[in-house]
């Protein structure tokens, strides 16, 4: 096609602010998300230890958003994960369908392209796989692509070792916050409750892609999502009341702070609003995951800790299912894309 459907294109108050990626990827001045290297976060050695877990605290509270390397999981285990997935996309629309979801019956595990009322009523230039993989135990392997034969050795594995480094990550930004290092992991429920849920978006090549976005201004409500791409740009984040584009960083994760440690930390750490761009020369594919608290169980409000006359609570108590229905309920067709609001 040569004209993307009127479904697509974005408000005009917005499109000006939508550029080409590749162009922008390429500039070196202004603000740059944050590369962290995790080589040294269980060092033995005090002093190399404590650097490498402040510049991950810091970029948490400066930025929400980082390019970890060093990360410990094989690049040979994220490129088998990249190769079933993108195996799974490069499949004829029908055997695609097969693993179709169905959102009207409340199913939204599976394939899709379109995953939740988004906040202008416009649609996202994008199809995607939706599922549980941690832990094994709540994973439904039936719903799971059958082809490529690695999709599923491959992503479970990678779901166990990114459950390793959650743990890892929310023990040093608890220290950040002067708790014990298990505090966080277990405000967001801990091994049995917390939940990895995997989004693989597959964004087409676009004829118009200044009127369209992959994935419009939002800020995610997990506790943590880390993301792989294939090494195409598209991922913007609004820092300094600007658009950033962040580079592709070989061999990187990106992490976000979500909106759950956000509450939980009383607003130090941030949950950045950020938004995909599309292009009309490469696909780009990204895998994200999103560990997410149970839905009832536990009320997220800023930790007692985190909070003092000086600094009152900034978020009411809700449960993360109420969290999730507030942000959608609130949203205007101007979602934060030109005013964020400090909680959304």
């Amino acid at each position: 096609i040569e004209r993307i459907p009127k479904e697509y294109i974005r408000p005009e108050e917005e499109r000006p602010s939508i550029g080409d990626i590749f162009a922008e990827e390429k500039m070196d001045g202004g603000p740059q998300v944050p590369t962290v290297d995790l080589k040294g976060i269980n060092s033995e050695d005090l002093e190399v230890r404590e650097k490498c877990r402040e510049e991950l605290r810091k970029a948490a509270v400066d930025w929400g958003v980082m390019h970890l390397v060093n990360h410990g999981i094989p690049e040979e285990l994220t490129g088998r994960v990249k190769a079933a997935g993108e195996g799974f996309f490069g499949q004829p629309i029908e055997e695609k369908e097969k693993y179709a979801n169905d959102q009207a019956a409340g199913n939204v595990q599976g394939y899709g392209s379109k995953l939740a009322n988004n906040a202008s009523g416009q649609l996202e230039w994008e199809d995607y796989f939706f599922h549980c993989v941690f832990p094994e135990d709540k994973a439904d392997l039936s719903i799971w692509p059958k082809t490529p034969s690695d999709y599923i050795a491959a992503t479970r594995e990678y779901a166990k070792q990114l459950r390793a480094l959650t743990t890892t990550v929310l023990a040093v930004l608890s220290l950040g916050l002067g708790l014990e290092e298990g505090r966080l992991e277990k405000e967001v429920g801990g091994i049995e409750e917390l939940l990895l849920q995997m989004k693989i978006n597959y964004y087409p090549k676009c004829p118009q892609p200044e009127l369209a976005l992959g994935v419009e201004a939002h800020t995610d409500v997990s506790a943590l999502t880390f993301i792989l791409h294939n090494m195409v740009p598209g991922l913007q984040l609004f820092y300094e009341g600007k658009w950033v584009t962040a580079k592709c960083v070989p061999n990187s994760i990106i992490m976000h702070v979500g909106d759950t440690v956000e509450i939980l930390s009383n607003g130090k750490y941030k949950s950045i609003l950020h938004r995909g761009l599309v292009n009309r020369e490469k696909v780009r594919v990204s895998w994200a995951v999103f560990c997410e608290p149970p839905k009832e169980k536990i009320i997220l409000q800023p930790l007692p800790e985190t909070v003092s006359e000086a600094d009152p609570p900034r978020f009411p108590p809700r449960t993360f299912a109420q969290h999730i229905k507030h942000k959608l309920f609130r949203q205007t067709d101007q979602e934060g894309a030109d005013t964020p609001k400090p909680d959304e």
